[in-house]
């Protein structure tokens, strides 16, 4: 169940809640717009009631102010579905800030590695023959990747921001990757084959890349 699917049920887009490191939620006020004078937990539980027939969600929890709280089976399918149908258009991306200094504190820097890394890994996946199809989204599940499927996450919800502080995001997912990248191989070591872990990795670096495209101007560069 994706942010996508959970907005054509809910109305708008759920932004993600928490941290995702052990359950993968998202937060939505949809009870709020629909009270129309009624309380909003009475209709946050018919909400609840309706959203656990569907497929993809763990379980919903209704909070006494009437939020509702939905977790999902599997957060990696954020990644799948950047892939599959290319993140939004972005009408005002962030002004990147300079590449050099190249050190940490610079923010330029920082989202230019992580999509130059993201790059990296389709290169060596495909010289390694990592396979392109047969992602399966539940193979994403260390706490690292978990950071990163969770600001890919807030993508559809900062769409409808007045201030969706694009390059303030560009940072925050770009380090969650560089996280992610150091600790989580995206290609196999050594005579080790290639599995389903890296398949998901290999998408993960692909949504991250076409993300961090979509958000900030000019163009990124594959290679630094």
């Amino acid at each position: 169940m994706t942010p996508d699917l959970l907005a054509e049920l809910l109305g708008a887009p759920p932004a993600p809640w928490g941290s995702w490191a052990g359950e993968a939620v998202y937060g939505s006020p949809a009870a709020f717009r629909a009270a129309s004078g009624r309380p909003p937990r009475e209709v946050a539980a018919e909400i609840a009631e309706r959203l656990r027939e569907h497929r993809g969600i763990q379980e919903v929890r209704v909070r006494p102010d009437g939020l509702l709280l939905i977790a999902v089976t599997a957060p990696g399918e954020v990644a799948g579905e950047i892939v599959r149908k290319g993140p939004p258009e972005i009408r005002e991306p962030a002004a990147l800030a300079p590449d050099f200094p190249r050190t940490w504190d610079n923010p330029g820097f920082v989202v230019r590695y992580a999509y130059a890394r993201a790059a990296a890994v389709r290169r060596w996946a495909r010289a390694l023959g990592v396979p392109e199809e047969g992602f399966r989204p539940e193979a994403l599940d260390d706490p690292r990747e978990r950071a990163v499927l969770r600001l890919l996450a807030e993508l559809p919800s900062r769409m409808t921001s007045r201030d969706p502080a694009w390059g303030t995001y560009a940072g925050q997912l770009a380090l969650a990757y560089h996280d992610a990248h150091e600790h989580c191989p995206a290609v196999p070591w050594g005579d080790r084959p290639a599995g389903d872990v890296h398949t998901a990795r290999l998408r993960l670096a692909a949504a991250v890349q076409a993300v961090l495209a979509a958000v900030v101007a000019p163009a990124l560069p594959e290679r630094l």
